[in-house]
């Protein structure tokens, strides 16, 4: 009789998902969601590094690592020092050389009429939702695994249209057609590359409007389908 010698392999490494924006709304119940299926979690943050830490010691208490980064998304002169420093994070922290996702979640709301959107306003909405994406995506896509998967959210608002919403809804626009370009060039190495477009979610986004404002909240219940906003998780 025979019998086989022990597996000497080391366990495979639990697959790592880089999100920014991950400290806050969507984001971090992104992050949460993926630590709870057994994944580890870089997210980043711009400004609340007190909810940053918070969302990583709840991905922690699941049982999976976390790391948070600040990061400006508008600041594409920040990326190429981003990705530089992550090979060391990836190595020293999560013990591997590849992100298995990226999620390009962070951004900001503008409520502004056509006519009264200024440039700066319309520079802001284009750095952080499309020159960003674009330029963050080009910055990790080295560091992304073969079959890895990439996720950008846009808005329900590309279908349909709102007065206020021109400027944040052209971007994300761009977004969507970006997404199928991302997913024929990537495509080769087999990365999937799609889109979320959510309708209104109840967070502090744009100010919390969608979560805090009562007429709001209802005339958004009242044309779903399921008669509510949307949450989050």
């Amino acid at each position: 009789m025979t019998t086989s010698a022990p597996s000497s392999a080391a366990p495979a490494a639990p697959p790592l998902a880089f999100i920014t924006g991950g400290s806050r709304g969507l984001g971090r119940a992104s992050a949460l969601h993926l630590a709870r299926t057994g994944w580890d979690i870089i997210l980043t943050y711009q400004s609340r590094e007190d909810l940053a830490r918070e969302t990583v010691a709840e991905i922690q208490a699941l049982g999976r690592a976390a790391h948070a980064l600040p990061l400006d998304t508008a600041r594409t002169a920040a990326f190429p020092a981003l990705a530089a420093a992550l090979p060391a994070l990836l190595r020293d922290t999560f013990g591997r050389d590849r992100l298995d996702a990226l999620v390009n979640n962070a951004g900001t709301g503008l409520d502004a009429a056509f006519m009264e959107t200024t440039e700066a306003q319309f520079d802001q909405m284009m750095n952080v939702h499309l020159k960003g994406v674009f330029f963050l995506t080009q910055a990790l896509a080295p560091l992304l695994a073969d079959d890895a998967r990439i996720l950008n959210v846009s808005s329900g608002l590309t279908r349909f249209s709102l007065p206020g919403k021109a400027a944040y809804a052209m971007m994300k626009g761009g977004i969507e057609v970006l997404t199928r370009y991302l997913a024929k060039e990537l495509g080769p190495r087999g990365i999937r590359v799609n889109v979320l477009a959510p309708g209104a979610i109840a967070t502090d986004f744009g100010g919390g409007v969608v979560r805090d404002d009562p007429q709001v909240h209802a005339a958004i219940a009242g044309s779903t389908a399921l008669g509510r906003v949307g949450g989050a998780d």
